[in-house]
């Protein structure tokens, strides 16, 4: 007998990955996985055995088989993707079965379910290469970080890219005020701070206030600053996991939920004023974003102090220099301009964004 489950996964963006397959006829463990792949998302292929047509087998992103079905399966063509499902933890022979029929991976229920939550939940949102997540932080108060970040999200999301700002300073005001967006339906941070484990990346979107084409995590203006680390962290994989571009506005304080987000990034921009006493500061800022950022780049900002220049400033901090960022009126946009940073496509610091896009994004490997 063959069966096909027909209730639909929740409503995503249109994409339709392939769908798991599930192997097996011992009812128990079938109820166990079609809860499992409920809780993920996803809507499975159930059969018995090796499906006969269709190219099921070779089709499914991922293929769970039962320990009641190894034998089976075990002349099916060799893939990718399988994972051998049993429930006794003291059978040594599941090893050899797994060997068998090529798994990938041996699991036991109901120890194994978070993790096979994870695999399925992938396979319901189609993943691909994760996002590249750019991070902006200021040197020292006031050097333009948040307006940056803007600027380069507006720019990604004009570009056709899909994008995603993140507001990690609770006490920098919001990103949706500076986007003009601060009465905008959807989620805040507040209410992802109970996060834990895994989020889903299309319901995270989703929830998300959409402002000029992109998608923007901001703080409410309640009494919460601060967000747990695990909850920046299923938040921040959960986004990642859609792919296209992130963009983090960072604080200079770093407590444990800055440095998960730090740990998550890509490349980092330190953004710098040409004064000296801001690159003293910047100096240490650089050192304990360093210590977590693998790629930590400096923008200096202008005008220049005497004696000092983007190169100098860069030299002086020990590290690659991004570019300057164009001192424009964007820069001090005054609350409740019509447009945000960058969002006309024109003028030196929209240039300066779509130039850094092109860049980034052929050093690692094109769009995503």
């Amino acid at each position: 007998m063959t069966g096909i489950v027909t209730h639909d996964p929740p409503g995503g963006t249109g994409e339709r990955p392939g769908r798991p397959l599930i192997v097996t006829e011992d009812a128990a463990l079938l109820d166990d996985l079609l809860r499992l792949c409920a809780a993920a998302g996803a809507t499975p292929e159930v059969h018995h055995g090796v499906p006969e047509s269709g190219g099921g087998w070779a089709a499914a992103p991922l293929v769970l088989v039962g320990d009641d079905a190894a034998r089976r399966v075990g002349g099916a063509p060799r893939r990718p993707g399988v994972v051998l499902i049993g429930r006794d933890q003291d059978d040594s022979g599941v090893w050899k079965r797994a060997v068998q029929i090529g798994a990938d991976h041996v699991l036991m229920l109901p120890d194994g379910e978070p993790w096979l939550v994870d695999r399925i939940a992938d396979v319901a949102e189609g993943i691909g290469r994760p996002a590249l997540t750019v991070g902006v932080i200021g040197g020292r108060g006031g050097a333009g970080a948040s307006t940056l970040a803007c600027a380069l999200a507006v720019t990604s999301a004009r570009e056709g890219l899909r994008t995603l700002l993140v507001d990690a300073d609770p006490l920098g005001g919001g990103l949706d005020v500076l986007l003009g967006g601060e009465s905008a339906e959807g989620l805040r941070w507040p209410a992802f701070a109970a996060s834990r484990g895994r989020v889903g990346g299309g319901a995270l979107e989703e929830s998300l206030p959409r402002l000029h084409s992109l998608r923007v995590l901001s703080w409410d203006r309640g009494d919460c600053v601060a967000v747990p680390s695990p909850a920046v962290r299923a938040v921040l994989a959960a986004a990642r996991r859609r792919g296209g571009t992130v963009v983090v506005d960072l604080p200079r304080r770093l407590d444990d939920g800055v440095a998960e987000a730090l740990a998550q990034l890509d490349l980092a921009l330190l953004v710098v004023p040409a004064e000296l006493r801001a690159v003293a500061a910047a100096g240490r800022v650089a050192s304990a974003v360093g210590m977590v950022v693998r790629d930590l780049r400096v923008a200096v900002r202008g005008p220049y102090a005497p004696g000092l220049d983007d190169r100098e400033v860069a030299r002086l901090l020990g590290l690659p220099l991004a570019g300057e960022v164009p001192v424009e009126p964007a820069l001090l946009r005054p609350r409740g301009a019509p447009r945000p940073p960058g969002a006309t496509g024109r003028g030196p610091l929209a240039r300066f964004c779509a130039q850094f896009w092109e860049r980034v994004l052929v050093e690692s490997g094109g769009v995503r």
